[in-house]
């Protein structure tokens, strides 16, 4: 038995090919693209506007949206938490984060994770496979229409690499954007990368504003490479240059990650190095305390000393973000939940 077609997966264009290969008229394509990112429908029975012939042909060969909602927790301040079945018995993490007026979405790439950070949960089972267009998009559309959440922003920082699933990724980007479905803006749309250098080179060729975000973690090789060991691979100079190149290519606000791990990176010499690097991309730094995860061997910093850090930072004339850790008690570090049923 044939897979089902993901509908998600396809673009307006690649839907209305579908349609005519089907025998369809290609307008058709149109009235589904519109019920399902306009309406949020995703029974076919409920596309009254097509004749019952087509919805038990597609009924029969296609599929809109396939996440199964497995496990939802909510955390003391707002962040929610929502484990997804896919169609294969694998499960990625969505996770809902409120901050004043605007609510972000964290979205999953990948199941599981090939760069084994070693203070991150995502990679402690391996990596499985790349999540497609479809169930990335499908992510933001249980949000939406299953849950009535209006989403301001979304961030590819969830289960697995973005840039490692780089087609797909772009593709969902295109598709959440295109102003016939859900015209998310791209200004409102981050990708976060561990350092992945092919991807960021393409990444500057996208035609859409998108926001870049590079996790670096560590400012001295020696230590990003126990920390990171895509480091090994795509070293930090090469990775600075990739994305100076990056920056000057199309003048795009660049992000830079700091997760502060207690005796591990929060040294002068930690900051001083940070501090080089983001005046030469001219980058923001976002400084993030650990989140501890019970198999893994790191420490959160208490206040003060991210406070300390934060602060060896603005001496230095850098932008900086102290982005508050969401949902520790609902484990919703990348990967935590996922981990347990995978």
């Amino acid at each position: 038995m044939s897979q089902p077609i993901v509908l998600t997966s396809l673009s307006l264009a690649e839907l209305e090919e579908f349609m005519e290969e089907t025998g369809e008229k290609k307008y058709r394509a149109r009235q589904i693209f519109h019920g399902i990112y306009k309406e949020g429908l995703e029974d076919f029975s409920r596309f009254t506007v097509l004749p019952l012939a087509l919805r038990e042909k597609l009924a029969a060969s296609s599929l809109i949206n396939p996440l199964q909602l497995e496990q939802s927790l909510k955390s003391s301040d707002g962040t929610t938490k929502f484990l997804f079945r896919l169609p294969d018995g694998y499960y990625v993490e969505t996770v809902l984060i409120p901050s004043g007026s605007r609510l972000t979405a964290c979205l999953s790439t990948q199941v599981g994770c090939k760069f084994h950070c070693t203070f991150c949960a995502s990679g402690l089972n391996g990596f499985k496979r790349h999540l497609s267009a479809g169930e990335i998009v499908s992510q933001v559309l249980r949000l939406k229409f299953t849950f009535g959440h209006n989403l301001t922003n979304l961030v590819f920082m969830g289960m697995g690499e973005p840039l490692d699933n780089l087609e797909n990724v772009l593709k969902a980007i295109r598709l959440l954007n295109d102003e016939n479905g859900l015209n998310f803006g791209a200004r409102r749309m981050t990708v976060s990368t561990a350092g992945v250098i092919p991807g960021i080179k393409k990444l500057k060729n996208f035609e859409l504003q998108i926001n870049l975000s590079i996790s670096i973690h560590s400012s001295i090789d020696r230590v990003r490479s126990r920390l990171m060991p895509i480091n090994k691979k795509y070293p930090l100079s090469d990775l600075v240059e990739a994305a100076e190149d990056y920056v000057l290519s199309g003048g795009r606000q660049l992000t830079l990650e700091y997760i502060l791990i207690r005796g591990v990176n929060d040294s002068l010499a930690e900051a001083e190095g940070l501090a080089a690097i983001a005046r030469r991309l001219r980058a923001k730094v976002n400084l993030i305390a650990y989140s501890p995860i019970p198999q893994l061997p790191f420490e959160r910093p208490e206040p003060a000393e991210v406070s300390r850090f934060r602060h060896w930072l603005e001496e230095r004339k850098i932008r900086v973000t102290v982005r508050q850790s969401k949902g520790v008690d609902i484990a919703a570090a990348c990967g935590q939940l996922a981990g347990k049923f995978q």
